[in-house]
């Protein structure tokens, strides 16, 4: 057995700072307890059956090896419920979210659905203690239920079909109880560091095991969720996988996630995510693709039409930004000498070649297909390649890894030109 297949094996066999404090957190006002006697691997008791959970627990779980996993051994008797989620989703719709156009003509399927999922204890523990304590975590997992459930509605899925949409959905993200608050994916369109970064891209593995592991949910969903940070062009992560790797529900999936992240901060028209979804031409499956597109393109525009010398200004703008850094890192790359830098830089160069192909081929960035645009788009498809340039700059530096001074200094060099770009 590998080094990683046994650390995944074990992954569960001691309580995870991050997931254990963000129950305790929850447990002040929500009422969390043990469903049985909690043992460490040794057999000393260390909690008891039916006793609410406190720091204490805390304390005592610290570096303990456990007999079973923590997650399986405790219970929010009052936590989220079927019933919740039917009315969280229907405080999405009576919201001001752009997801409304596509949710709204399924909404009565979808909440019927909803009404009827299971949510195994683990499921429901986590979720819990992430609508108490990380209520924007609990919210996304909500509005990725109801775009992941609405899409798979609309392209004419069965019940069977809809119900592991909406729950693939609802725990897509599951794995970020895991991870420090301060790197979770809220940040990821903003200035999410290195550190950082290398901390969000383990959750839908942890999101993934722990669901395979710990709860009875199909293996399609726990598959799904392992992918859905996955690109059909293998950019994505964290496995960098390619088209026929992923699956059917994976594909779904990683749409629906792509599409929230466009839709964060204070983008409310469908249109930011269609832009996004179709930047690099290859990334997403297009089937799910055209149905947020045709979505958007259904909602009124809220801008006034832009000039055409103003798209062709803020268009060469945009080229010379993408020009640069692709000649910073064929410079870099002419006289890089170390094999971990020489990869680092190809994969710098493989991305940005991908969104220079997404320029020149897809149509979103020719001035002439564009004479027509309103300023939302235009500023769409900027937002779009400075968030691109951001995540050159974090993957290389993760394929990196930890370099020599001089070499580390080079590439930290080259990322902050892609910052001040992006």
């Amino acid at each position: 057995m590998t080094s990683s297949a046994a650390a995944d094996r074990n992954a569960f066999g001691r309580a995870n700072p991050h997931a254990l404090a963000t129950i305790l957190e929850a447990s002040e006002t929500r009422r969390i307890i043990s469903a049985t006697d909690i043992y460490d691997i040794s057999g000393v008791k260390l909690w008891a059956s039916n006793q609410p959970v406190s720091a204490s627990l805390q304390r005592k779980l610290l570096d303990r090896e456990l007999r079973q996993p923590l997650e399986t051994s405790l219970v929010a008797e009052d936590g989220v419920s079927a019933a919740g989620l039917v009315q969280s989703f229907q405080d999405l719709l009576s919201g001001s979210s752009a997801l409304v156009p596509l949710v709204q003509p399924h909404a009565h399927r979808l909440a019927a659905l909803i009404s009827g999922l299971t949510l195994h204890p683990v499921a429901q523990l986590l979720l819990t203690a992430a609508q108490t304590a990380r209520p924007a975590h609990y919210a996304h997992a909500v509005a990725a239920m109801a775009l992941n459930g609405a899409l798979m509605a609309t392209d004419g899925g069965d019940d069977a079909a809809v119900r592991l949409a909406l729950l693939s959905g609802l725990l897509h993200d599951i794995g970020e109880m895991y991870i420090d608050p301060m790197h979770g994916e809220s940040e990821a369109d903003e200035e999410l560091d290195f550190t950082s970064y290398q901390q969000l891209v383990v959750h839908p593995h942890v999101g993934s095991l722990l669901l395979a592991q710990l709860t009875s949910y199909p293996a399609e969903v726990a598959k799904a969720v392992a992918e859905h940070h996955e690109r059909l062009d293998q950019s994505g992560y964290p496995n960098a996988l390619g088209g026929e790797q992923m699956s059917a529900l994976g594909r779904l999936l990683a749409v629906t996630e792509a599409t929230l992240s466009a839709l964060r901060g204070n983008y409310s028209h469908l249109l930011h995510a269609s832009v996004a979804l179709r930047a690099v031409p290859g990334e997403f499956d297009l089937h799910w693709v055209g149905k947020v597109t045709q979505a958007a393109s259904a909602q009124p525009p809220h801008s006034a039409v832009m000039e055409p010398a103003d798209i062709q200004q803020r268009l060469s703008a945009l080229s010379e930004v993408l020009g640069a850094a692709e000649q910073r890192v064929d410079a870099l790359a002419a006289t890089a000498q170390l094999p971990a830098l020489q990869q680092a830089l190809e994969l710098a160069g493989f991305l940005l070649g991908r969104l220079r192909t997404g320029w020149n081929e897809s149509g979103l960035w020719n001035p002439s297909a564009l004479l027509s645009a309103d300023a939302a788009e235009v500023e769409a498809l900027e937002d779009e390649l400075y968030f691109r340039l951001r995540g050159v700059q974090r993957a290389a530096l993760l394929r990196a890894g930890t370099l020599p001074a001089p070499e580390a200094g080079q590439l930290q060099e080259l990322c902050e030109s892609l910052a001040m770009g992006a």
